[in-house]
């Protein structure tokens, strides 16, 4: 074989490699601006949600006064607590569909609970504290699953409620701290009148909800008086 022809067979290979070259850099182009794109469309989508939440905040923030209440001049009220709700519910809602993705928009479910709830609309309620209890924020996750404890007990589940105040007993989330929780089980054992049960839970606050240098704390007060009622009322009585 001649060089013109071992030259002539190495143009294709050449030609090939080249190619190949061209469209491995062009897919990392490509892979990089779909990335940023991403980023740059998420963080669009997550400023849009935190103005649409902030909004919604706004209404569920505002006051409630009757109409023979006086009120300065310009200041937005709501006839009662109910109202407020139903208003900021529909924003909540709307939020939480539009931004789901986002954080804003898991926070916004959360409220849409909390507003559906405070409307006595409980199914809703249940379902939108459902599915923030599932989220793989435990910050979020705990909140719902407090709220969701909350209804179950004013809908008379005590026992499902029992359920989830033991799981958030175990954790150790800061938006939902252990001992509040079971500050809530025990409060809920004694409207049951299982008061052994109850003061068994508060006992044990007591003795673990100390600081660094075993000062007790803001739990453990608050245990102390349930099992000592009377010595946290003589304070007052002396007052008078």
């Amino acid at each position: 074989m001649d060089n013109a022809t071992k030259r002539s067979l190495k143009k294709p290979d050449q030609f090939v490699a080249l190619t190949e070259t061209i469209i491995a850099a062009v897919t990392l182009v490509v892979v990089v601006v779909a990335i940023v794109g991403g980023y740059s469309f998420y963080e669009h989508r997550s400023t849009a949600a935190a103005t649409a939440f902030g909004s919604a905040m706004q209404v569920y923030q505002t006051p409630v006064a009757s109409p023979t209440q006086p009120v300065p001049p310009g200041m937005k009220t709501f006839p009662s607590a109910k109202d407020r709700a139903a208003a900021a519910n529909t924003q909540f809602v709307q939020v939480a569909h539009q931004y789901s993705l986002t954080k804003d928009g898991k926070l916004a479910n959360y409220f849409a609970g909390l507003t559906y709830m405070e409307e006595g609309q409980n199914g809703p309620a249940e379902e939108a504290f459902k599915k923030t209890a599932s989220s793989w924020d435990s910050g979020l996750a705990s909140l719902g699953k407090s709220s969701l404890a909350q209804l179950y007990e004013q809908t008379n589940r005590d026992a499902q409620a029992i359920d989830l105040y033991n799981d958030l007993a175990k954790g150790n989330s800061a938006t939902f701290p252990p001992t509040l929780a079971k500050l809530q089980l025990a409060e809920l054992y004694q409207s049951q009148g299982k008061t052994e049960d109850a003061r068994k839970i508060y006992a044990q606050i007591k003795d673990s909800d100390k600081d660094a240098k075993g000062k007790p704390g803001p739990a453990s007060q608050i245990a102390s008086e349930k099992l000592n009622p009377k010595a946290a009322a003589a304070p007052g009585i002396e007052a008078q």
